[in-house]
């Protein structure tokens, strides 16, 4: 079986993307913006509120200077926003764009004239090389590109799974990673990363978003998608060429 036959029977895709409430008052404009535009006009606007939704641990490991920290699904966030004024503009990000999107929706439905959201969040803001600023004395930067290259070599398939533990879409399809896991054990290997202890690797790798899959054969990248996959389907046979 050729390797472009195995990946559509190893891996059947139904994304949920690009889905998003309406929510109250629709803000117009762009209101996604790169880290390159979300930078320029949180410079522009200095005076601004730039609200990190990450959880605090994430938040002191490195954010955004003079960025706020109002955990989203916490049970202050409500509290704490209530407190900002609604009809000035106000900048949110998280790691890679799913809370803050959250978030920015809850806000506008409460009434916000103007939320910013930075696309992608922190991965794409540390892939433009953008600054950030740390509480904390910083660890270990993870496995190293030399590590990861060990890695993946081997005379299996191998499928690597970037997640975070925050992360719910990351939660969701693990279960059917753990099916692949314990099915196919002879024919691939499961690795899953944890990204918040492997920062400077997802920034080697240019991960951008959470999940993340790769796919290697005989140590060369035959498949690569980021994002949720709802269903991993898998048949005995289908490593075989």
């Amino acid at each position: 079986m050729k390797l472009k036959n195995f990946i559509t029977i190893f891996l059947t895709v139904i994304i949920f993307s690009g889905m998003s409430c309406s929510y109250g008052q629709k803000q117009s404009g762009k209101t996604s913006l790169s880290a390159s535009e979300f930078s320029e006009k949180v410079n522009f606007i200095p005076s601004a509120p730039v609200i990190d939704v990450r959880t605090t641990g994430e938040f002191s490991s490195g954010h955004i200077q003079n960025a706020k920290n109002i955990v989203w699904g916490g049970n202050e966030f409500d509290k704490q926003i209530s407190k900002i004024d609604k009809s000035k503009p106000v900048f949110i990000y998280c790691l890679s764009g799913s809370r803050s999107s959250a978030a920015a929706n809850k806000m506008r439905s409460e009434g916000f004239k103007e939320v910013y959201e930075l696309s992608g969040g922190i991965m794409k803001w540390k892939a433009a090389n953008k600054t950030l600023t740390s509480d904390v004395e910083q660890k270990g930067e993870g496995m190293t590109a030399e590590q990861y290259k060990e890695l993946i070599k081997s005379d299996n398939l191998i499928l690597v799974d970037f997640y975070a533990d925050w992360c719910v879409p990351c939660k969701e399809m693990k279960p059917y990673l753990d099916e692949i896991d314990n099915n196919m054990k002879d024919k691939v290997k499961l690795v899953r990363i944890n990204a918040d202890e492997n920062e400077s690797l997802c920034k080697e790798l240019k991960i951008s978003g959470l999940p993340y899959l790769l796919l290697y054969k005989d140590n060369t990248l035959a498949w690569e998608y980021s994002g949720f996959i709802g269903c991993l389907l898998y048949t005995s046979d289908a490593a075989d060429e």
